[in-house]
């Protein structure tokens, strides 16, 4: 019999189309944006950016699947995804990168294979001890 105060990994938050945001989302677990975002999102899970969905601010999280549009820059701990249908701008900092022929991206990409933080503030804390 499954408990029912359990917590459960598989919740996922949803900004809706036709819902705009201003202001910096954090949350523990997955979110999808079809709607707008001004302003930075960290979330410990997966993000994933709908068709209809744009973010303009820097994005980290655990992996990210964009098929719309996204300007800022983006620190995905595992796997980022470009869809055929992303718009992207601003720099990247990721473990593993796959673009579907007619995405869109400009900016600049670094690979990392080491271990590092979805937390761009750890992420400096993490370089700085390895000088």
């Amino acid at each position: 019999m499954a408990k029912i105060n359990e917590t459960s990994s598989f919740l996922t938050n949803m900004i809706t189309a036709g819902t705009s945001i201003t202001g910096d989302i954090s949350c523990n677990s997955d979110i999808r944006i079809e709607g707008s975002l001004k302003g930075n999102l960290v979330a410990k899970g997966k993000l994933v950016i709908g068709s209809t969905g744009e973010i303009k601010g820097e994005v980290s999280c655990q992996n990210c699947d964009i098929e719309g549009i996204l300007d800022g820059k983006i620190t995905i701990q595992e796997l980022l995804s470009f869809k055929s249908t992303a718009k992207v701008t601003g720099d990247i900092i990721t473990n593993k990168l796959a673009i579907e022929p007619g995405a869109i991206f400009s900016g600049t990409c670094t690979m990392k294979n080491d271990t590092f933080v979805a937390d761009p503030a750890k992420k400096i804390e993490i370089i700085e001890k390895k000088s």
